[in-house]
């Protein structure tokens, strides 16, 4: 058994597609087919239930996939621990795109002036999907907001910031003085879609004084939210590093009255892996930091 047939098992294993797969690894399919029937054949039977547009795992799948994830994390965190000098090596942050390009550039800077053999990858995605490659050490920490569903995580909170309500320029609201969340309760949202946790953050602040935004529009862009106010298709709230560094004057920004609407940003990381010393200096540079 080899560990290219390992990694190539569990890439088909997530993507639940030898198709998608191979694009990933960047080998040809058949290439990609041979080296899990060999798998196979050593194992002695199926570890994948072929169908006509995807695959499942079979009970020996199932088995597998959780001893080769153990092998190759403990592979890894071998090899780091005998190479960590402190000083160079490779850290593979994710973040969710409503944190990832507002609040990691100048910490990616400034860790890259001190420790300039150290290779910083970032990787954005979805909340759901950054806590299952933190689980399996596909990266080495996630920012992301509260809350984090997940056990066997360990989290720190980092910082908490206001989210702004953000209107097109010549909107009535933005002439009165003070705003309250009865004035907005009837104009209609522009939103992230459902797999952005930013959404849930909103509507949840808004279910707790006991109404439901009127959402017209959805997109999976921040910055389309953003134009999409600016071109009156409805409101929305907008975290603070967002409204810190957009200069546009297509849109105006107010602080809603009484208790705000914020969210909490946290990093996650899995304490059973292997904790270099590069990284641990990375994850105090974060809980050092600010919005």
């Amino acid at each position: 058994m080899e560990l290219d047939q390992l990694r190539y098992f569990l890439r088909v294993a997530e993507r639940r597609s030898f198709t998608r797969a191979a694009e990933d690894l960047l080998v040809s399919q058949p290439a990609l087919s041979r080296a899990i029937q060999k798998l196979e054949g050593e194992l002695g039977q199926p570890v994948f239930e072929r169908k006509t547009r995807s695959v499942s795992l079979t009970d020996a799948g199932t088995l597998l996939q959780a001893r080769a994830q153990q092998v190759l994390s403990i592979l890894e965190d071998t090899k780091a621990e005998i190479t960590d000098d402190g000083e160079s090596g490779r850290i593979r942050v994710g973040a969710i795109p409503t944190i990832a390009p507002y609040f990691l550039p100048e910490i990616l800077r400034q860790f890259s002036k001190l420790f300039p053999k150290a290779t910083v990858i970032v990787q954005e995605n979805t909340t759901d999907n950054l806590l299952r490659s933190c689980t399996q050490g596909e990266i080495d920490l996630a920012i992301l907001a509260l809350p984090i569903p997940v056990k066997y995580l360990e989290v720190k909170e980092l910082f908490s910031e206001e989210l702004f309500l953000v209107l097109p320029p010549n909107h009535p609201l933005g002439e009165k003085k003070t705003i309250r969340l009865s004035d907005v309760e009837p104009l209609p949202f522009v939103l992230l879609d459902e797999a952005h946790c930013l959404s849930d953050n909103i509507i949840s602040f808004c279910r707790q004084r006991s109404f439901q935004p009127v959402t017209v529009e959805k997109t999976s862009q921040l910055t389309m939210v953003q134009e999409l106010v600016s071109l009156c298709h409805g409101i929305s709230m907008i975290p603070a590093m967002a409204k810190k560094v957009d200069q546009s004057t297509h849109r105006i920004y107010r602080s809603i009255s009484g208790r705000k609407p914020t969210r909490t940003v946290a990093v996650a990381w899995n304490p059973y892996r292997f904790q270099s010393r590069l990284l641990n200096e990375f994850r105090q540079r974060l809980l050092l930091a600010k919005s």
